[in-house]
């Protein structure tokens, strides 16, 4: 008999990169039931299961969404695959469109839900020149959008539409960068090249060109969900930080020193994201302290977390 204290939350994406450590943080905790949706059921099977997690978890189709009741919907759907962005661009548009609906047609039937979305640092826009920050001005070149601006406005849109739901609880988390041992590592993110690197016994070949990046610690991130769970009422969207970025050769230093990583400077043409260059990918904007929000790690800390983790598993998730 399923304990009617418990809280109950619908996990969207639940076999993403954020997912599963939201689903399995969560799933450790005592207080909540948790119903897994994701497209690919096999993969989630498979993830329950080597996590230990089969009979903790209610496992549901996205047919069968409406068919349950929930205290909080956790959206981690989102396409950060460069490839699957640059084949079929349409699908950023038509695959965020599709499940924040499901969600928005639920919670106003049931109000009292909550819908905490996680969104990206993509909606500042694509100049990374310079942080995020409260005052910062989205610039679109709006007679000339290229696939770069696209993530960022379906983001954009997202966050509009639910502001624009004012009478409802929802909560966008902007991410800037996160990093776990359940990354796909065949996503094509600096820290994957170094992986990948190391597990191969190859050297890192790298630019000289530094970049700055936020990656928040999985413990902190859930914090931060569970700080949007309390509120009674809220409509508002966070930036999700760190207690500080790390630049790339700071993150260099460290794989060097602690875990060999041969590496190789040189004159290289810079690597561009597909979603645009990203200098100074972290945020300035710490509104979340408003709501209790403090993180316990820097970006260095989190990447070693994740990494020793992997490490153990010999690299494998």
């Amino acid at each position: 008999m399923v304990n009617s204290s418990l809280i109950r939350v619908a996990i969207l994406g639940a076999t993403g990169h954020i997912g599963k450590n939201v689903t399995k943080s969560l799933c450790e905790k005592n207080d909540y039931l948790i119903f897994a949706f994701a497209r690919s059921q096999d993969k989630l099977s498979l993830f329950l299961s080597e996590n230990n997690m089969r009979n903790k978890v209610v496992v549901k189709e996205f047919n069968q969404f409406n068919n349950n009741t929930y205290d909080v919907v956790i959206n981690c759907i989102g396409i950060v695959s460069s490839e699957e962005i640059s084949q079929n661009p349409y699908n950023i548009f038509k695959v965020t469109e599709e499940f924040d609906n499901l969600v928005i047609s639920y919670i106003q039937t049931s109000p009292n839900t909550k819908y905490i979305n996680l969104s990206s640092g993509a909606i500042y826009g694509t100049d990374y020149s310079e942080s995020a920050s409260l005052n910062k001005k989205l610039i679109l070149d709006i007679n000339s959008l290229t696939i770069k601006d696209y993530y960022g406005i379906s983001k954009l849109n997202m966050e509009a539409k639910h502001r624009s739901l004012a009478d409802y609880n929802i909560v966008d988390l902007r991410i800037f960068s996160f990093f776990s041992r359940f990354i796909d590592r065949k996503s094509t993110f600096f820290l994957t090249d170094v992986l990948n690197c190391l597990e191969q016994k190859k050297v890192l070949k790298t630019s000289s060109e530094d970049m700055v990046r936020d990656y928040v610690h999985p413990e902190d991130l859930i914090n931060l969900i569970e700080l949007c769970i309390q509120k009674s009422s809220i409509n508002y969207a966070y930036d999700v930080f760190s207690v500080k970025p790390v630049s790339k050769f700071e993150l260099l230093d460290y794989f060097i020193q602690n875990h060999e990583l041969k590496v190789e400077i040189k004159n290289i043409e810079k690597s561009v994201s597909i979603t645009g260059l990203k200098s100074n990918y972290y945020t300035l904007n710490t509104s979340a302290i408003d709501i209790g929000y403090s993180p316990q790690y820097d970006s260095l800390q989190s990447v070693s977390y994740g990494f020793n983790l992997m490490k153990m598993g010999k690299f494998h998730a």
